[in-house]
């Protein structure tokens, strides 16, 4: 059928309507790889009660907006969504979503323009997950559009240079026969300038960690900026996490270093010590602006680092308050916090949830910064921070959806929005990085 596209939504799809009927407006339609404003053709693919899926077939109208996308596996590897817009309308397309997504689920109407932050579009990964696959044969890639099929991939233009070495010289040794068969996935780690490499190797649970020394060897002879391999058992797994850190958890997961195990990353003149298994902002451009944005100009006695991770934003804040709490949940990522930050921060392994429930009626930061996974905070943890009554709230995001859920109840205990920043660490997909800065 043809449809004509009215708006792109979180996610990547574009939104289009059937014909309305005697029920009223239309059912809404969701296709990939369009543009607003286009009218495509399309086949229906999935239809539920509220709503139906499409894959497109054919544009009828392009719009000027449209691009040649930069990447020849682009349409079918599951990792980009927007390579076919242009870049600056892919900035505007964001900030339409996450002003619409706050308005429809947070019930906020921004008075406020959202600052846009961005740098180059492309490379600018330092952080990339692949799979490994050995049947029929040596494949290394990212999951297909919409499935759990591998598509052997053997360049990245979003990953680094260093990065993309990386994938050419694990490509060479898969077909050399050299790569373990319990290895079923890679994540590659890129320091600060794309000078040295961490490698993270997941194996199947129970292998022995050292039937992957012949291959890192083997890799480091390709690569000699392969600082290290840092291998965990972790079972297969069925989503694309690419955009995460792999192992996050309360529990400590065992690893094993073949090398080094960790890198030094240079972020606004600090330096931080990053391990395997630790969570690290990937956009290599805009981690000095990210920090820049949520530090701002806050000072005072005390503030509270909630999923501090490896120390990024409790670094600066230590040296812009007295005193700093900041609380972690990874064992990985904990041991990293410590080493990271001054005498004049607490450093606390727990839950953020549990911390709270336990804490926050005892605390009174003069502000808080929080950066939670897409889960966002919660139902629970967001009552019990509007309960300490922070004078400020800085709330870090990568999902707009559940941002907008805990800003409600963030907006009806009092807080009101000051700042609305879009950094776009994420080009070429439909991922936003969103700080809010808010008053009490």
């Amino acid at each position: 059928m043809q449809l004509q596209i009215e708006k792109l939504i979180y996610g990547g799809d574009g939104l289009a309507r059937l014909p309305a009927d005697e029920h009223g407006r239309g059912k809404a339609v969701f296709v990939p790889f369009v543009v607003p404003g286009e009218k495509v053709e399309a086949t229906i693919v999935e239809s539920r009660h509220g709503f139906t899926r499409a894959t497109l077939d054919r544009v009828l109208t392009p719009s000027p907006e449209r691009v040649e996308p930069g990447c020849s596996y682009f349409g079918h590897c599951g990792g980009c969504h927007y390579q076919h817009i242009d870049y600056t309308a892919q900035l505007r397309f964001k900030a339409e979503i996450l002003r619409e997504t706050l308005r429809r689920t947070a019930k906020l109407d921004l008075q406020q323009e959202i600052a846009l932050h961005s740098a180059e579009p492309w490379a600018y990964r330092n952080r990339t997950r692949m799979h490994v696959w050995h049947e029929p044969q040596f494949a290394l890639g990212y999951f297909r559009y919409g499935s759990h099929a591998l598509l052997p991939v053997e360049k990245c233009p979003i990953s680094s240079p260093l990065i993309n070495r990386a994938i050419v010289a694990v490509w060479t040794l898969g077909r050399e026969e050299v790569v373990p068969g319990s290895l079923h996935g890679l994540q590659f780690f890129a320091n600060h300038d794309d000078s040295k490499l961490l490698l993270e190797a997941y194996v199947q649970p129970g292998s022995e960690a050292s039937a992957v020394q012949p291959f890192a060897a083997a890799l480091h002879r390709l690569l000699p900026p392969l600082a290290g391999v840092v291998v965990f058992p972790a079972p297969p797994t069925d989503d694309d996490s690419r955009q995460r850190a792999p192992l996050v958890s309360v529990r400590a997961e065992p690893s094993r270093s073949i090398g080094e195990g960790f890198l030094s990353y240079q972020v606004a003149g600090s330096e931080y010590r990053v391990s395997g298994g630790s969570f690290f902002q990937t956009n290599r451009y805009l981690i000095d602006k990210l920090v820049e944005i949520v530090i701002s100009r806050h000072t005072g006695r005390a503030a509270l680092d909630l999923y501090a991770g490896a120390g990024l934003f409790t670094q600066p804040l230590a040296r812009n308050f007295d005193q700093v709490i900041a609380v972690e949940a990874s064992l990985h990522s904990f041991a990293d916090l410590r080493r990271n930050v001054p005498h004049n921060v607490q450093c606390i392994r727990t839950s953020t949830e549990k911390f709270l429930a336990e804490r926050a009626a005892k605390l009174s930061p003069e502000l808080v910064v929080l950066d939670p996974p897409r889960a966002g905070l919660g139902e629970s943890a967001t009552k019990a921070l509007c309960r300490m009554s922070a004078l400020r709230v800085t709330y870090v995001s990568c999902d707009p959806a559940t941002l907008s859920r805990d800003l409600r109840l963030l907006l009806e205990s009092g807080y009101r929005v000051e700042q609305a920043h879009l950094v776009d660490l994420f080009p070429q997909t439909y991922h936003m990085e969103t700080v809010l800065h808010l008053a009490h």
